[in-house]
């Protein structure tokens, strides 16, 4: 015979004590933010996972946010949007079903707001895109997150530095109206 009963140690101690030292790994895991190095926004409705579509697939972010390249807002895409692919990829998938019912029963899905500026802030998302302003400047690596999270807390001192770096105006009345 051989193993820890041979030496009185109970197996499921064993096992139990290997448990422990896993779920505690674990733990340290998403204390340190090792897991999810991007952070972990809130739980949606129906998972979206930009690391899966933007960062594996990599379709671009306009694909799905096309009003941003033409508007202040970037939105977020109509359910029919979802559908331009999934329609034909993954549609048994159960999330993926449970969209198409939304979309045939004409019910919107209730999206977790991830990013809020103030309402007395304006911004352009068309007009920072022109520029040349990369999405993940004030998004964070969405490539890398499953649910979206919030990268920056967006307060004017963040605004007032890329405008001072970027050389561009940074009067009052371009973002407070």
């Amino acid at each position: 015979m051989s193993g820890p009963e041979k030496k009185g140690v109970p197996r499921w101690a064993s096992y139990a004590a290997a448990t422990a030292i896993l779920v505690s790994a674990l733990a340290a895991l998403v204390y340190l933010n090792r897991l999810y190095p991007v952070g972990l926004g809130p739980r949606q409705p129906i998972p979206f996972s930009h690391r899966v579509h933007a960062g594996i697939k990599q379709i671009s972010c306009f694909m799905c946010h096309d009003s941003a390249t033409r508007s202040s807002r970037a939105g977020v895409p109509p359910l029919e949007t979802c559908l331009l692919c999934h329609s034909r990829i993954i549609r048994n998938y159960p999330w993926i079903a449970r969209l198409r019912g939304h979309v045939a029963q004409n019910r919107p899905v209730v999206w977790e707001r991830v990013n809020w500026l103030p309402e007395f802030v304006y911004f352009d998302h068309s007009m920072h895109l022109m520029r040349g302003v990369d999405c993940g400047h004030c998004h964070g690596d969405v490539r890398q997150m499953d649910r979206v999270a919030k990268a920056r807390k967006f307060e004017m001192g963040f605004c007032i530095r890329c405008h001072k770096k970027n050389r561009v105006t940074h009067d009052c009345f371009v973002c407070h109206r």
